[in-house]
């Protein structure tokens, strides 16, 4: 089953920039941009990124104003101060043997940098490789991580798998079969979600007077460490 994946994968890959490197900083700033954001919206903003922050040490001495400004429009801004902190550590201390270690950084991230950085011999287990393993019910190696990825993301899609164009189809138990809707969040429009990005895009233009801004929404950048509230105005961290 893995030969014939493999054999899809060498004429359906898809095209991102950070497949060509095996800088873990790199890999890193893309597992961490495309966590609940598209791919295709990633590719762009990752080319950016890099070509302001194009090392793990000029990331770290970065100020966190500017690094959340120009993580404005990705979303879940929390990664960027997540992303950031990482980055200060590794600066001064390494890499870590436990990549789980640094700030932001949970399972399967640290699996993908590190095995798509540094070798190892690991599966990095997304959404997609889940899928793919659990319906077809066989253990890949980590040799097929990124196949998986683009399979899942591509053909065995979660609720109506396009059986019809699967490499596997004709081994895989669940040939054919539907799925059951999965959870969703919410709608964006009109949320809370929208409400805080809407806040932080002001702050981040300029300074701003809390009486003007939204209280809630305030508070609840402030705990994430997003903004500073001092004297009656709102800013983002120095």
């Amino acid at each position: 089953m893995e030969e014939r994946l493999l054999a899809w994968f060498s004429g359906n890959e898809r095209d991102l920039p950070w497949r060509r490197t095996t800088d873990p900083y790199a890999i890193l700033v893309s597992e961490v941009m495309a966590q609940q954001t598209q791919v295709e919206r990633v590719v762009p903003r990752w080319r950016r990124w890099l070509e302001r922050w194009p090392t793990v040490e000029a990331l770290g001495a970065a100020s966190s104003a500017d690094v959340i400004r120009e993580w404005q429009g990705l979303g879940y801004n929390r990664r960027a101060l997540s992303l950031h902190r990482a980055a200060q550590h590794v600066a001064a201390h390494g890499w870590p043997d436990d990549l789980t270690e640094l700030p932001g950084v949970g399972r399967y991230t640290a699996d993908a940098v590190a095995c798509f950085a540094f070798g190892a011999d690991v599966l990095p287990v997304d959404v997609n490789v889940r899928r793919v393993s659990e319906r077809t019910r066989h253990a890949f190696t980590p040799a097929a991580a990124q196949a998986l990825m683009d399979l899942g993301a591509t053909i065995c899609l979660a609720r109506v798998p396009r059986c019809e164009s699967c490499p596997l189809a004709e081994l895989c138990p669940s040939r054919g079969r539907r799925f059951e809707p999965l959870r969703k969040q919410g709608p964006f429009e009109g949320s809370f979600r929208q409400r805080r990005a809407a806040t932080l895009r002001l702050v981040a233009a300029t300074e701003q007077p809390l009486a003007d801004l939204d209280a809630a929404a305030v508070s609840s950048l402030a705990r994430d460490g997003l903004v500073l509230v001092a004297g009656g105005t709102v800013s983002l961290p120095c």
